[in-house]
């Protein structure tokens, strides 16, 4: 004996029904037949929607009508003369009780209406069949009793090719009909074959077997050739549509395979589910996914076979959902599965990514880089990825592509709309509005490097909401460029912070236009207006070079290097004495300059000073514990005049210099080097890129 259903697809028209025709004969040459039906496709739904309505309602009867009408087509396209006539009159029959059935009944008619017509065309193509009303023999929760009633009902019949029995239906004890549950046709057909001992039990359906993630939402998605039990039974009851979870139990109890097949590729193998030996080494089989309306969340199982390390494997699949820019809710695994919880608008993106990971061959990951910024820093940025591709590619696996790179200003919201997640956007402008957009960009799964210390310099509430998005929304935040340029600053403040090693203090001399201007008029004859102007021609100060003189950039750095150490410094809480006073303010550049010159005295005798005491004049941005200050410390910024023993006292030039103390180091951290230049530049946004 052979146990055969058809689901809703299957049978959804004539066309589709022939197609079953074919395959139940071709079967029935080689063994007997127990073939298990569904209702046609959505009709169940219509039954569902129609015992909603009310009873001799015009809303009623229009849904009887176009329900009937669909298989009063199925029945005319199917049979001729006196044989469509009798077919006509057993569904009409059908349709009255339907009308007339209460309403919990009513969604158990799409079965018999299929079932009654599929029975009577294998008559007509003169193949001895018999109808089997699963009302009567399937029993809800007594396999005892529904296995003997099938098995006499059956061999009762010694000369039946084909048995047809509806799926879904049954009774309960008393005798009062029920169903199985939604997709339950494939658990009667279980019930079926395990009462016959059946040979074979198969499953057709839409798609050619198991496969490793739902096809419509994972389109690399591939069939899987053999399973057992239990993974089926994992797939089936964390999501997988293809078979009904309860299914498994009476096949497995029965040792009876299961075949999922495909009604319209029949020669497609498709999936074997059966009794496998347990494998020497874990693999893994599908990923599946359920969601949950109402907490707005969706949880993804991936389902292995044989034993797994469950703690590195949660370590692999939250990296890979983090690779594509989303944040994981939770993770956790049995030893056999995984189990990963993410936002509920994030679950197919996720699906594809925890695919991607463990099914598919792994491609070198392409990495979409969107740039902002087209001056000197955005332009060497762009000619490093070009130069540094393949050996980037080779060494890390990471494809860079240059998907936009653009001075406008809503470069930043139409990346937002249109990039996909897991990108990254590059912000090497010096615009003091663009961090405004920082927050929706990370909303939407796209990742930011960032070498504009303006955008981070800004309201703490503000910086902070910022880092949430990221965490939320498992992207990064990246600006270890904002301060120290290439150097390792920020990257070395934030591990002590995350270790809980307590900064005592910071003293950054990282203003390169003023450690130039500085150390160079220690050197020359020249005047410190003329220094200035110098800098000015050579591109290294601001348009107005006040703003590097008033310690305004000092400032925007320091309150990131405090804010990296876990101090939610304000601008307002740092002194600042500037190198030029309020009186410079309101100037043209010209009188600017003339009053810069007319107050060389003044610069000359502050060096003159630093110089008899044997020490430099250095920018110093500061942040001090002091149980005093704005939260526990005190910051300020001037220039000092720093001895032979600082670290600062021999950097030149444009180099920067940071000097950390802190409870785990008894001697102070030095970071110094080169603070400009825009290769170098580039270099340290590209690694924040590929970290």
């Amino acid at each position: 004996m052979q146990v055969l259903k058809f689901g809703g697809s299957s049978v959804a028209n004539a066309t589709n029904i022939s197609r079953v025709l074919d395959i139940v004969t071709k079967a029935a040459r080689k063994d007997r037949v127990a073939l298990v039906c569904s209702a046609i496709s959505g009709c169940t739904d219509t039954l569902l929607g129609l015992a909603k309505t009310e009873a001799g309602s015009a809303e009623r009867q229009v849904m009887l009508q176009g329900l009937k009408a669909r298989h009063d087509d199925i029945i005319r396209r199917l049979f001729t003369g006196k044989e469509r006539d009798e077919v006509s009159a057993k569904i009409a029959g059908l349709f009255d009780k339907l009308a007339a059935a209460p309403e919990d009944e009513m969604v158990t008619f799409g079965e018999l209406f299929s079932t009654t017509i599929i029975a009577d065309k294998l008559r007509c193509e003169g193949i001895r069949t018999k109808w089997l009303d699963s009302r009567i023999l399937v029993i809800k929760d007594n396999e005892t009793l529904t296995y003997n009633n099938i098995s006499t009902a059956v061999a009762l019949e010694p000369k039946v090719e084909v048995f047809v029995a509806p799926g879904f239906i049954a009774s309960e004890y008393d005798g009062k009909v029920t169903t199985l549950g939604r997709g339950g046709s494939d658990f009667s057909a279980a019930l079926y074959a395990a009462a016959l001992k059946a040979s074979r039990l198969e499953i057709w359906t839409d798609v050619p077997g198991i496969m490793t993630a739902n096809p419509k939402l994972v389109e690399a998605a591939r069939t899987i050739p053999e399973m057992s039990y239990q993974a089926a039974l994992d797939m089936a009851t964390h999501g997988a549509k293809v078979l009904y979870a309860p299914t498994v139990k009476p096949a497995m109890e029965a040792g009876i395979a299961i075949h999922i097949l495909n009604t319209f590729e029949p020669e497609n193998p498709g999936t074997v589910v059966a009794a496998l030996p347990e494998p020497k080494v874990a693999g893994w089989v599908g990923v599946t996914s359920t969601d949950d309306t109402l907490q707005g969340e969706s949880l993804i199982c991936l389902v292995g076979s044989g034993h797994i390390n469950g703690e590195a494997s949660c370590v692999r699949t939250e990296e890979a959902l983090k690779q594509a820019g989303i944040k994981t809710l939770s993770c956790s695994s049995d030893g056999t599965n995984v189990y990963a919880s993410v936002r509920l608008a994030v679950a197919r993106e996720a699906l594809n990514a925890i695919h991607r990971e463990y099914f598919e061959i792994a491609p070198r990951s392409v990495l979409e880089v969107y740039i902002a910024g087209k001056g000197a820093v955005g332009s060497a940025l762009v000619s490093l990825i070009e130069e540094s591709a393949g050996r980037i590619a080779e060494r890390t696996g990471k494809v860079l592509r240059v998907a936009g790179f653009s001075n406008k200003h809503d470069f930043a919201q139409k990346v937002c709309k249109t990039a996909p997640r897991g990108s990254i956007f590059v912000d090497v402008t010096d615009s003091e509005t663009i961090y405004k957009e920082y927050e929706g960009l990370l909303r939407e799964g796209i990742n930011i490097v960032s070498s504009n210390r303006r955008a981070l310099a800004v309201p703490f509430v503000e910086y902070a909401a910022m880092h949430a998005a990221a965490q939320e929304n498992g992207v990064f935040l990246r600006y270890e460029t904002t301060v120290g340029s290439a150097l390792p600053v920020l990257e070395s403040i934030a591990a002590g912070a995350n270790t809980g090693d307590e900064l005592i203090s910071i003293e950054a001399v990282v203003s390169c236009t003023l450690n130039r201007i500085l150390s160079e008029y220690t050197l020359t004859p020249c005047t410190f207006a003329q220094i200035v102007r110098k800098a000015q021609d050579e591109g290294l100060t601001e348009a107005d070079p006040r703003i590097d003189l008033s310690g305004r950039e000092a400032l925007r750095k320091l309150l990131i290097l405090a804010r990296e150490a876990g101090v939610p410094l304000e601008a307002e809480d740092v002194e600042i004495e500037p190198v030029i006073g309020a009186e410079y303010a309101g100037l043209s550049l010209e009188e600017f300059y003339a009053k810069l010159e007319a107050d060389e005295p003044r610069f000359a005798a502050l060096e003159s000073a630093a110089d008899a005491q044997h020490r430099r004049q250095r920018f110093v941005a500061s942040l001090v514990k002091d149980p005093a200050g704005p939260h526990g410390y005190k910051a300020s910024i001037r220039v000092e005049n720093v001895d032979a023993s600082h670290p600062a006292y021999r950097i030149k030039g444009t180099e920067n210099a940071i000097i950390i103390r802190s409870t785990y180091h008894p001697y102070p951290l030095l970071i110094q080097g080169a603070g400009e230049g825009a290769r170098l530049a580039a270099s340290s946004v590209l690694n924040d890129i590929l970290k």
